[in-house]
């Protein structure tokens, strides 16, 4: 009775610490392998990669009734996870990759220099262009959400740095939404947030497709 019970022990203790050792999203990684069995992603699709942005974008689809869009965006993602599980988010055949991610990096540690982060996001282009040497690829800025004010001076340069370096990539674009989320004075508006004031309204969303209409493939 004593073996059977530290048998039964030993094998609860390696399931907890099997479960404890799974990486943060690895079920966001699954569920989106299960979607594929379930339904074959198309091929010369434009693939949406980021965080909550695009996770909560739900009815992309309706927004752009001419595309072919699959949506790979997991909430609270940072550009180190898009490193981490490339291999997972890069496993299609699209013909465009549109990016949105880098926010949640800063909210993560709010002493993170911007450098940190335009290295992260170059490290992830990296990877995406040994895979699609020549498919376009798009990074959409970092949106000042008022719920992460103080953080806006390192968005700010993260994101002139990125534009920079998308600049000089051939094939490639920065897709700036900051201004069209502004009001007539050039504050941020507010009205386009949820009440987190860190998430988007249907209009937001509106003010987005109007922007990255003419980069779409």
């Amino acid at each position: 009775m004593k073996k059977m019970l530290s048998a039964f022990l030993l094998l609860t203790f390696a399931l907890f610490f099997s479960q404890e050792k799974k990486p943060m999203f690895w079920q966001d990684i699954q569920n989106f392998k299960k979607q594929d069995q379930e339904t074959t992603p198309p091929k010369d699709a434009i693939l949406l990669i980021g965080s909550s942005s695009f996770t909560k974008w739900t009815d992309v689809a309706t927004y752009f009734p001419d595309k072919q869009i699959i949506n790979r965006g997991f909430g609270g993602s940072r550009l180190t996870d898009l490193n981490y599980y490339a291999n997972d988010l890069l496993n299609y055949d699209p013909k465009q990759i549109i990016i949105y991610c880098g926010e949640n990096d800063f909210a993560d540690d709010d002493k993170l220099k911007a450098d940190v982060v335009v290295d992260r996001f170059k490290t992830f282009y990296k990877k995406i262009r040994s895979k699609f040497p020549t498919i376009e690829v798009d990074y959409i800025s970092i949106k000042y959400s008022p719920s992460r004010e103080k953080l806006w001076p390192q968005m700010k340069e993260a994101n002139k740095k990125i534009a920079a370096f998308m600049k000089k990539e051939p094939n490639s674009e920065f897709i700036d939404i900051t201004k069209v989320m502004q009001d007539s004075k050039g504050n941020v508006r507010k009205d386009l947030f949820v009440g987190d004031m860190l998430h988007m309204t249907p209009e937001g969303y509106q003010l987005w497709t109007s922007v990255m209409q003419p980069y779409m493939k």
